[in-house]
């Protein structure tokens, strides 16, 4: 029986995951830890309380979530349920398996966030969630699986190198794209074509996510292919003209 969440990091998509949270299961009672917030007892925590919730959601940056499991791990309760929601996946995955210890985990990589979500009005028919890795019971597995399936949500499954491969190739160059128009500094005219406005679209949805862009091609064993991929292309393109 799940009564209690545990949101380990408030940033943005920690705030986000509290806002689904409260949404799909408003009977649950949610239990944040943000190391920028003053424990409350109400809305905030404590690490060791909001670690010994029945499910503890880590949204901490992927450059700490070595240490940041740790931490969280130490303080939790037997049964927890501990579920990464890390971008990358093989490592994350690799250190849930390294430090859980027999403990119940579960690996995924939601394939949206709060701009998708605001520019779908909410709406999250269709909206991925990538499971790689878990050590649950199959049965519960396929009961959650169930749950956010009647939401909307399309669950998907793949091995945690599969993901890396596939988001090197989409977000990451997404991401890529992005921080270089910003770095052009190219913005938005009165005279823009359509094709134009969904790539700004694109470049504001990633725009504040620097960290992570970052954290992605360190991780992510495939980036560094893709991105001199990409850029070998870049330059080809630009001789031919």
């Amino acid at each position: 029986m799940i009564n209690t969440v545990g949101i380990i990091g408030y940033g943005n998509f920690g705030t986000f995951v509290h806002e689904l949270g409260q949404r799909f299961f408003p009977d649950l009672e949610f239990r944040i830890h943000s190391r920028r917030q003053e424990p409350d007892n109400e809305k905030f925590f404590d690490l060791k309380t909001a670690a010994q919730s029945d499910v503890v959601i880590l949204c901490d940056s992927i450059r700490e979530y070595e240490d940041r499991m740790k931490a969280v791990l130490e303080n939790t309760l037997p049964d927890t349920v501990f579920i990464d929601v890390a971008t990358v996946k093989k490592h994350t995955s690799d250190i849930c398996h390294k430090y859980c210890d027999g403990r119940r985990f579960i690996s995924t990589h939601p394939m949206f966030g709060p701009t998708s979500y605001k520019k779908h009005k909410g709406d999250v028919n269709g909206f991925r969630i990538v499971v790689t890795d878990y050590t649950l019971k199959n049965d519960d597995y396929q009961m959650l699986k169930k749950k956010f399936s009647e939401f909307g949500f399309n669950i998907i499954e793949m091995t945690a190198d599969e993901h890396d491969k596939n988001l090197a190739e989409t977000l990451f160059i997404t991401h890529y794209i992005g921080q270089s128009i910003l770095k052009a500094e190219f913005t938005r005219t009165e005279i823009d074509t359509l094709s134009f406005q969904f790539l700004m679209d694109a470049v504001e949805s990633v725009k504040d996510d620097k960290e992570l862009f970052e954290d992605v091609y360190k991780f992510n064993p495939y980036c560094k292919g893709v991105a001199e991929k990409f850029h070998k292309a870049q330059e080809e393109v630009y001789k031919e003209l």
